[in-house]
């Protein structure tokens, strides 16, 4: 009996495993829609075709393969998947439990945490997420004046393996009030902590070898940390920084021009201040421009921050950190435009710019030959309330229109006499 449950389980396995290689194999063609590829000009009545996870073709003469299994976007809205560049998903399920949170770790300065083994790839939040067409997030820690390396992730998978796209893809740093702590109270004693710890990542970095002989002088961290330090200080690895009082947006400049780093400003709430000089850096702002409550840390907070920052050529990065997080994504792009900002460049900035911005652009953010097959189907504007994600595919995988939200509304949808 043992054995036979052993090989009908094996059985099994071979059998999901071959479906899910035919589901990423099939050839799927999305017809007759109006196209916004991000990266150029709509494309009425275009076809996208899909294969093997990847784009084939995008355009209006596309040929559609026999066999293919067709989708008709007649009179809806194609775009790629919305990307979100600031999140918790898969790492926290609610704020105020801490045991549902995996994304942060005691210290100040941990430059070596990694929050990809933490990740939860059955979190509720992730269905829920990828109904409203986001594809594809950052999802890292946030606390201390070095917070540990944001992954990214694909919003499909029951493996941590099979959610994880890169890792680290960002190191976190802040510089807004919460650094204080880290310097003693001061944000220039932050900023003087965080220079040592960059200097002592670039001596060990050519001196392992006396380290490893005890043959340095102490340094700042632990040898783990410099060494994470590292690809940040070679600008192989983007840096995001927390930042929202123009001070403190300063600051983070002058660092960046001192150690070449390639900077991101995350929170950017006085950011329109500095707007020349952002724009000028070419350095990305994360923004979300549902925020005009002003406070001691971002006293210039106002609705038309994104589109000041947008309209001086800064890149913007649009996300939405507020209650609903990721899902809320499309709608914090459609207050932007509310606000100013052109319709495309806020589509952009949830789809081609962070994925620019975090060094993916070959691969996500625009409907492009050869680019991951993440597509979504719309009802209509995707940056209207009332509009739909008709059809979500992820690496050309159609994920399913359900999550804990949809099975707890059909569950109640009639309730029995008794209520």
């Amino acid at each position: 009996m043992r054995r036979r449950g052993n090989r009908l389980l094996l059985l099994v396995g071979l059998a999901l495993a071959s479906g899910a290689g035919a589901a990423a194999a099939q050839t799927i063609a999305i017809t007759g829609g109006t196209l916004y590829p991000v990266s150029g000009p709509p494309i009425p009545g275009g076809t996208v075709l899909m294969q093997d996870g990847r784009i084939r073709a995008v355009g209006r003469d596309v040929t559609v393969p026999p066999g293919a299994i067709r989708i008709d976007a007649t009179g809806r809205w194609v775009t790629p998947g919305l990307f979100h560049a600031r999140t918790t998903l898969g790492l926290q399920e609610v704020g105020s439990v801490p045991g549902t949170n995996e994304s942060e770790q005691s210290g100040e300065v941990k430059a070596s945490f990694n929050v990809a083994e933490g990740l939860d790839p059955a979190t509720p939040l992730i269905p829920i997420a990828r109904l409203e067409g986001v594809t594809t997030a950052l999802t890292g820690p946030s606390q201390g004046l070095i917070a540990g390396q944001a992954v990214l992730i694909d919003l499909l998978g029951e493996q941590v393996d099979s959610l994880l796209d890169r890792t680290p893809a960002a190191m976190v740093i802040n510089l807004n009030e919460s650094s204080k702590e880290a310097g003693g109270g001061s944000r220039a004693g932050a900023l003087l902590r965080l220079r040592k710890l960059f200097a002592d990542a670039a001596e060990y970095s050519r001196r392992k070898s006396d380290y490893s002989r005890n043959q340095m002088q102490s340094l700042s961290a632990p040898a783990q940390d410099l060494e994470a330090l590292g690809p940040v200080l070679a600008g192989a690895l983007p840096v995001l920084a927390t930042a929202n009082r123009e001070s403190d947006i300063a600051s983070a400049l002058h660092l960046a021009s001192e150690y070449h780093l390639r900077l991101i400003v995350q929170g950017g709430v006085e950011a329109w201040k500095l707007a020349p000089e952002l724009a000028a850096a070419r350095v990305p702002v994360i923004i979300n421009p549902i925020n005009d409550i002003p406070n001691f840390d971002g006293p210039g907070a106002r609705f038309d921050a994104a589109a000041l920052l947008d309209h001086a050529g800064v890149p913007v990065i649009i996300v939405e950190q507020e209650t609903g997080g990721p899902r809320n994504l499309r709608w914090a792009a459609g207050h932007a435009v509310r606000f100013g900002m052109p319709w495309d460049h806020a589509l952009a900035a949830v789809t081609l710019t962070p994925a620019t911005a975090l060094g993916v652009a070959d691969r996500f953010g625009s409907l492009e030959v050869g680019k991951v097959a993440d597509v979504v189907v719309w009802s209509g504007d995707p940056l209207e309330f009332a509009s739909e994600a008709e059809h979500v595919f992820i690496r050309g995988v159609e994920v399913p229109r359900s999550s804990r939200q949809t099975e707890l509304l059909d569950r109640y949808r009639q309730l029995p006499p008794a209520y």
